[in-house]
């Protein structure tokens, strides 16, 4: 609790907004939901630990970039956390700098992965109001197949494929092939 407080104060005189919690069941019950930022954590926590809090944070819908800052780190442990996503894995006497960069590149991760996700659900959007017909047709066009070699395919007329095409790219709000492969990536 001492170093929790301690730590807490620091980073405020750094300009940081901060909210501690005593433990990992706290933090993930009373966070809000779709808050920004980074998390610092313990390895070794009363209750759940700072991988449980990893793993947790790893499967909401919102996985802020964590931190572990801890006096019972071993290589494993690190190496582990690394391999899990951590932004940093550092002792609890790393120097101050680099708490200050870890934290820096975890809010700067924090915002590109947050415009990364508003960006996947964009896209998923914009492809949701497409029929599984016209999703067959997507898939068949993205290839290169012509208006016919896809009716073949699929065993409807060329004139439905026109359709399918035509309707999906509305959809879209797309004009042209390339557009709508720029679109798909």
């Amino acid at each position: 609790p001492s170093f929790l407080a301690a730590m807490s104060r620091w980073l405020c005189a750094f300009g940081y907004s901060i909210e501690s919690y005593s433990s990992v069941m706290d933090f993930l019950t009373q966070r809000p939901k779709q808050a920004a930022g980074c998390v610092i954590t313990d390895l070794s926590m009363p209750g759940m630990g700072g991988m449980d809090l990893q793993h947790a944070l790893a499967q909401s819908g919102n996985p802020l970039p964590i931190i572990f800052l801890t006096g019972h780190g071993d290589i494993p442990a690190s190496v582990e956390a690394m391999r899990n996503g951590a932004e940093d894995f550092l002792l609890k006497t790393a120097e101050k700098e680099a708490i200050l960069d870890a934290v820096e590149r975890a809010l700067a991760r924090d915002i590109f992965e947050r415009h990364q996700r508003r960006h996947q659900r964009g896209l998923r959007q914009r492809f949701a109001p497409l029929t599984p017909r016209q999703s067959q047709v997507l898939t068949h066009v993205l290839r290169g197949e012509l208006n016919k070699q896809i009716a073949v395919e699929l065993g409807i007329d060329a004139g439905t494929v026109k359709r399918h095409r035509a309707n999906l790219m509305k959809k879209l709000r797309v004009s042209t092939v390339a557009e709508l492969a720029r679109l798909a990536v």
